[in-house]
């Protein structure tokens, strides 16, 4: 079996779904997958068939703060869903089903 992993960024800020952030995954220096937020704020589908391991999720959101977000996750068999919540001035994340 193999890991799958979807994502959606939600602006806490507007207290709406964050469209068009652009959001790459990846293992050491490799793109694995590209995508953009669609009118929810989701990408259903990042990246399917990931073997076992570290990847990172990098966000780039809409913040005159935060350029680029970027979490480190450790991924097993299974479905991983990971949002990210963002406004202005801060952020946080969760492991989501």
């Amino acid at each position: 079996m193999a890991a799958s992993l979807s994502t959606h960024v939600l602006d806490t800020e507007r207290g709406r779904p964050a469209s068009g952030v652009r959001v790459e995954l990846r293992r050491g220096t490799e793109t694995l997958g590209t995508g953009e937020t669609d009118a929810d704020g989701r990408i259903a589908s990042l990246a399917d068939g990931l073997e076992p391991g570290e990847y990172a999720l990098v966000f780039a959101p809409p913040s005159p703060f935060f350029r680029e977000v970027a979490l480190t996750v450790s991924l097993d068999d299974g479905h991983y869903h990971v949002p990210l919540l963002i406004s202005s001035y801060g952020c946080a994340s969760y492991r989501g089903s």
